[in-house]
């Protein structure tokens, strides 16, 4: 059942929501919205082309990654190792989250567009979103690869990643995972074979509450 928003700050039970995980339409992107929905596993994600209105989903199995967990082939600990590229946390969320929408606006159904972008760029100014970016040390120190995603205590949910050169955005989750010392989750929110590939897993939404919680 996907339920109607309105101006008040509310979400309806996650449990309720369609198979898919869509939960409800409407609201809006203000910080605090945003900040409720994070807390119970809800994020926005919806075509801008297509409408106005948010569109909230909440899957009940979540794909996320442990940060003990990360796994690090030996191709990557080899492209680490040749010290090439260098990992910056917080330098460029604007940057990052540019090229995260550029590199996808032309695709049907692209979800970064303006509205999006400033809400991010709020909450990273509020403190509560981060950006790991990968710079190519060898070439003016360009900015060639990073992720952003929403922070709240120890746990990181990731909203995008890019690469301009092979492995940049791999590099960036294995130094994200580093700096949280196994402490928290990273929710990838949707499964994909290249997150797979980096540890991801599914757990049930309850555990992932129940984790989102701890202390």
């Amino acid at each position: 059942m996907v339920v109607q928003l309105d101006e008040e700050l509310w979400f309806p039970d996650p449990h309720v929501g369609d198979p898919d995980g869509m939960l409800a339409v409407g609201g809006d992107l203000s910080i605090d919205r945003l900040l409720l929905a994070y807390s119970h596993g809800i994020f926005p994600w919806f075509s801008f082309r297509d409408g106005d209105e948010p569109i909230w989903y909440c899957p009940m199995e979540r794909f996320v990654i442990f940060p003990s967990e990360v796994h690090v082939s030996h191709s990557m600990r080899t492209l680490i190792n040749k010290r090439r590229y260098g990992c910056s946390f917080n330098q460029d969320f604007h940057g990052v989250i540019t090229q995260c929408s550029q590199l996808r606006i032309h695709e049907q159904g692209a979800w970064l567009g303006e509205n999006m972008i400033k809400a991010y760029e709020e909450l990273y100014r509020q403190g509560f979103a981060l950006s790991v970016e990968v710079w190519d040390m060898e070439d003016g120190k360009k900015l060639v690869g990073g992720l952003y995603g929403v922070t709240i205590g120890r746990n990181v949910f990731g909203e995008s990643m890019f690469s301009l050169v092979p492995s940049a955005s791999k590099l960036a989750l294995i130094y994200l995972a580093r700096k949280m010392h196994g402490q928290g989750i990273i929710d990838c929110q949707f499964k994909t074979n290249h997150l797979e590939s980096m540890g991801g897993r599914y757990i049930s939404y309850d555990k992932y509450m129940e984790l989102l919680n701890q202390k």
